[in-house]
């Protein structure tokens, strides 16, 4: 299994785009690119520890290949915003893409390039693309949000103007 971390706002919105496939084999939520060991969401949610909110996904790229997790990656968030993701406002919301080996950072760079030639969005492309530090795992009740609490996962996406955001570049 080859891994992907990206982030893109809050990780449970992150989660279930990618969780629906043949050759993920996971989907964990968790922290990356700060500079504590170990850190909380009490501490990560404040917005001084230079964590990422991230999802890091599992995957058989002979299945699922990482082209096609960018490609939905791109289609999660809002790439032009470096203050955030939708209602979710602060450093740990912003987006990245935390490349684990060189062939995923020059992937990740063309698709970059790409999508800022398409002129899909009037402003500039804002998302990062960093190399991969250590992954924390975020705390049990935050895994699979989507399925332990299904109504508060549709309730925040529908406050938050993701899916709107989805609906008006991606249809």
């Amino acid at each position: 299994m080859e891994k992907a971390t990206f982030a893109g706002g809050c990780f449970w919105c992150m989660v279930k785009p990618f969780d629906q496939w043949d050759g993920i084999h996971k989907v964990t939520s968790g922290y990356m690119g700060g500079f504590i060991e170990n850190p909380s969401y009490e501490q990560v949610k404040t917005g001084t520890t230079g964590h990422y909110e991230v999802v890091q996904i599992e995957f058989d790229e002979n299945i699922f290949p990482y082209e096609k997790l960018l490609e939905i990656f791109w289609m999660q968030i809002d790439p032009t915003d470096a203050g955030g993701q939708f209602h979710d406002r602060g450093d740990q919301y912003r987006t990245a893409i935390f490349y684990h080996t060189d062939e995923q950072k020059a992937i990740a760079e063309e698709s970059k390039v790409k999508l800022a030639e398409s002129k899909k969005f009037n402003k500039p492309i804002v998302t990062e693309i960093l190399k991969a530090s250590e992954f924390y795992v975020a705390e049990d009740y935050h895994q699979d949000y989507y399925k332990k609490e299904p109504e508060h996962y549709k309730e925040d996406r529908k406050i938050s103007g993701r899916d709107e955001f989805i609906n008006e570049y991606w249809k």
